[in-house]
């Protein structure tokens, strides 16, 4: 036989981590979420997001949008072990569907006086935040928008006075006319 036929897997090729966003429909049932959770605490995989929601309060579903990294074959792994879960309905890889609206809402406090409050209010502006909430010496302000801009407003506020970051985690959602 010939050496250069034979289609052996090349241990040096390392196979790219990528992150996927996952929706996942389920009942809104107690204990749900502790399952989806155990299954990725016992195989060792990682929740970068995750949120929950009833979003069907009649049939009592509820949407989970989790956000995880992982070679192709893990995510494959992941969903083909979520789709096993007793009260999973479905399973859909927002990230193959295509460019998915990815939104992320977070609250920052700023503490400051003088100069430090003035710039404060002046990047909160730049980045379109709303103030929620101001006495003489903080802010509270409300940013909506990609993860990308949510950390780079936490990152700036930072060398102004942030004291505290409240983060709702990744809501998503496919685009286009066609639902889940």
């Amino acid at each position: 036989m010939n050496a250069m036929n034979t289609h052996y897997p090349d241990p040096t090729r390392v196979e790219p981590i990528n992150r996927h966003t996952l929706a996942v429909i389920v009942d809104n049932e107690p204990g749900v979420l502790a399952r989806i959770a155990g299954m990725f605490s016992g195989r060792g995989y990682n929740i970068e997001s995750l949120t929950v929601s009833e979003t069907e309060h009649q049939k009592h579903i509820s949407r989970i949008t989790i956000v995880t990294a992982g070679t192709n074959a893990v995510i494959e792994q992941i969903k083909s072990q979520l789709e096993r879960l007793v009260p999973v309905h479905r399973v859909v890889d927002l990230t193959l569907q295509g460019e998915a609206i990815e939104r992320e809402l977070c609250l920052v406090k700023v503490v400051g006086t003088g100069d430090h409050r003035v710039e404060a209010l002046r990047l909160a502006s730049a980045f379109g935040a709303r103030t929620l909430d101001a006495t003489l010496t903080s802010f509270v302000f409300e940013l909506t928008g990609a993860t990308d801009d949510v950390e780079r407003f936490i990152n700036l506020m930072t060398a102004v006075g942030l004291v505290e970051v409240s983060r709702t985690g990744i809501a998503a959602m496919s685009r286009g006319a066609e639902g889940m």
